[in-house]
């Protein structure tokens, strides 16, 4: 097949953007980044905080080889899932709708594969009533007194703000500063951790690698690698900050364009740029907090649970810095879980419009009726996340629930980029083969998984 196999236009969200020719070296590809900053916000936030930090807690070091694996697997199905959306003209959704195996409704038919990202919906709500929730706790660290309800809610009405305005630059430039401080102040209370008692040694490291897995953390395991690194929920929305950014239209969907393939193989390479970036930042604040996890928390046998998840993780720090940390902890924890809640209600806003135009809702063609389902989901799914967290304080429980559902998405995720490359996207544009030979080895774990996750869901019942 040589060429885009639709039987439809592309779609008008995607190709906003003027064609426009590829940045030429390094530096002008590095002016172009920016999908990364956005998704590393909410990448770099819950998982790592709460649920990396509690399996370093529970496990120690013998699961840091788990610990690689779930930051660096999901890597190159993002990279992709992404390139065959840029090249395409699909969103998302729409790709997904194009999956074999179809289910008749009263306004056409659509994908299984949609019907099931639809149910893993809920519990990814779910999933960010924990984060806020822990945000609310981080922010009575600092501000000594405060209810965690009431600093909540605070925090709600605050991302319900800043999502109204539904702009992908303001997002850009907020998570930015939040990021960078979370990860600065992680990676400082590691290194203290070094002249410490709780100092990593060179056994500790290999114990962690040599693949010994403690089936009584199986379920927590799981949880972390739905929501280490890449997860399905980030998969997803990359895509949609990809298309913000502009990279699909820049590209062009003519496949008659005779410069099409030049430009989009320089396209390519900022898009590759960008998930790198991605990588780094996801592995340089996911293992400290892993470590900090294993060295300080198992050490002194605590584990982060309820309304105390949070004062027992700011020991990581303060076992570490000295007392005076817990302002740091406070300060990074509160823009972690901040920023993961911002760029994660922000990612599925943009998924939402897109579910009603798959089911026939709304017209693929009125982008104002989608920008104003955006800017709803925004400010109205904040709110319904603080409910969640009033009816459940357990931050590590709905977190875990969001997480478990994801890791059963990702198979699916993975799986079907595979079918998209190979049947409808043009042969020039494909990954190469070695590239082709990973993705089905990670969606061969992924896929086994998840049948592990069902099959023990199964029993415990």
């Amino acid at each position: 097949m040589t060429g885009v196999a639709r039987s439809d236009t592309p779609d008008p969200y995607v190709t906003q953007a003027a064609v426009s020719p590829p940045p030429v070296g390094w530096r002008q590809r590095l002016r172009h980044l920016g999908p990364s900053i956005v998704i590393s916000g909410s990448i770099i936030g819950s998982g790592e905080l709460v649920l990396t930090s509690s399996l370093g807690a529970a496990a120690g070091y013998s699961l840091l080889w788990w610990m690689l694996l779930a930051c660096w697997s999901k890597s190159l199905v993002q990279a992709e899932l992404a390139r065959y959306v840029v090249f395409s003209g699909d969103t998302y959704l729409r790709a997904l709708n194009r999956v074999p195996g179809r289910i008749q409704l009263k306004r056409g038919s659509v994908s299984w594969t949609l019907w099931f990202s639809l149910l893993a919906f809920v519990p990814g709500v779910v999933g960010m009533g924990g984060i806020l929730g822990g945000a609310g706790q981080a922010l009575t660290l600092l501000i000594p007194g405060l209810d965690s309800v009431a600093a909540t809610t605070v925090l709600g009405l605050l991302t319900a703000a800043i999502l109204y305005s539904g702009s992908y630059l303001r997002l850009e430039r907020v998570l930015l500063v939040l990021v960078a401080f979370f990860t600065v102040a992680t990676l400082a209370a590691f290194l203290a951790m070094q002249f410490t008692e709780y100092r990593v040694s060179w056994p500790d490291l290999a114990q962690g690698l040599t693949f010994h897995f403690p089936t009584e953390y199986l379920l927590l395991a799981l949880a972390v690698y739905g929501a280490t690194g890449v997860n399905s929920a980030e998969l997803s929305t990359y895509t949609y900050w990809c298309i913000e950014k502009g990279y699909p239209g820049y590209v062009g969907t003519d496949p008659g364009d005779p410069d099409r393939v030049t430009r989009a193989r320089g396209w390519l390479r900022v898009l590759q740029t960008d998930v790198w970036v991605t990588l780094g930042i996801l592995t340089c604040a996911t293992l400290p907090f892993y470590l900090l996890g294993a060295g300080v928390l198992h050490s002194r046998g605590e584990r982060p649970q309820g309304l105390d998840t949070v004062l027992t993780l700011s020991n990581m720090f303060t076992h570490t810095l000295g007392p005076g940390a817990l302002w740091l902890f406070g300060g990074a924890a509160f823009c972690i879980l901040l920023s993961s809640a911002i760029a994660g209600f922000g990612g599925i806003a943009r998924i939402l419009p897109d579910f009603l135009v798959e089911f026939g809702w709304l017209r693929r063609a009125n982008l104002h009726a989608r920008r104003a389902w955006i800017r709803g989901y925004g400010t109205l799914a904040p709110l319904v996340s603080c409910l969640l967290y009033f009816l459940a304080p357990q931050p590590l429980l709905l977190l875990s629930i969001g997480a478990l559902s994801g890791a059963l998405l990702l198979p699916i995720q993975s799986g079907a980029t595979l079918w998209l490359q190979a049947r409808c996207l043009e042969t020039k544009l494909r990954p190469t083969r070695l590239a082709q030979s990973l993705l089905w080895l990670i969606f061969m774990l992924q896929a086994g998984l998840a049948l592990l996750l069902v099959l023990y869901t199964l029993s415990s019942g």
